[in-house]
């Protein structure tokens, strides 16, 4: 129905008292095809029992009037299809009403519902019917894949075809990226021991913080070696602004400092 239009509800059954019925997909699926196959006036294929136990287990219990409700399929052709089913009765639910449409788009109130149930296997063709649904299981569990092969000359983007999981293209003209070239990695020779631990004071009096990576351009040493100096020389910002630096320890600042004004 389309927003901009109205359509008249025909409410004539909207008193009548229906009960819905929730069946396995396995009865839905059966009924269809019987329905499909069959002409008009088709014949029943199911019917609903209903037992009603009026005398009492125990003389001083009161009589449980609740009838209970089974029902039989009748011609269903369905291999290990059950054929008895328990109804679960109740009519615990948020009022419902029934509704239809016609193939002419007509709209038509079929009665609300008075009763709902759940239906399931009786309990003799419970195990039948636990084997069906592992069957079910293990046929829904295999994928048939597919791979084809497309030549492609003309490099144009191949996309999948439906129902196929995978497309292998080979291109004859397919242009291969060239593998990454690494930088060649540099040498540096260590320098003298005292004398390098020269130079990081004199850069320390320059700027108070500094990182691995700007010292080891300074003084062109080996990070590893230069790390070590640093270890026993200066203390490492792990938060704060000076995040990632390195900076003197209070000691060797007041030696620098002395030597700066000497």
């Amino acid at each position: 129905m389309e927003d901009d239009q109205t359509t008249a509800v025909d409410t004539a059954k909207a008193d009548k008292f229906v009960w819905l019925m929730k069946c396995p997909l396995l009865v839905s699926r059966s009924w269809q095809s019987q329905a499909t196959a069959s002409s008009s006036d088709a014949p029943p294929v199911a019917k609903v029992v209903v037992s009603l136990d009026l005398l009492p287990k125990d003389p001083d219990e009161p009589v449980d009037n609740s009838p209970e409700f089974a029902m039989e399929m009748i011609g269903n052709e369905g291999g290990n299809a059950p054929k008895s089913y328990c109804l679960n009765m109740t009519n615990d639910f948020v009022p419902m009403c029934i509704f239809s449409q016609s193939s002419q788009g007509k709209v038509a109130t079929e009665g609300k519902v008075e009763y709902k149930f759940d239906m399931k296997p009786a309990n003799r063709n419970m195990e039948e019917y636990r084997k069906l649904c592992r069957e079910r299981t293990n046929k829904s569990m295999v994928k048939n894949r597919q791979i084809q092969v497309i030549d492609n000359d003309r490099g144009v983007n191949m996309r999948p075809m439906p129902g196929m999981f995978g497309v292998i293209a080979s291109t004859s003209k397919e242009k291969k990226k060239p593998a990454p070239v690494k930088a060649p990695e540099v040498k540096r020779t260590r320098r003298d021991r005292g004398e390098l631990e020269d130079i990081m004071f004199k850069l320390f009096e320059r700027q108070p913080n500094w990182t691995l990576k700007n010292l080891v351009l300074e003084t062109d040493q080996p990070a590893q070696f230069l790390k070590e100096i640093l270890n026993e020389l200066c203390v490492y910002n792990k938060r704060g602004a000076n995040q990632g630096t390195y900076e003197l320890k209070p000691e060797y600042k007041k030696s620098a400092e002395d030597a700066g004004a000497e």
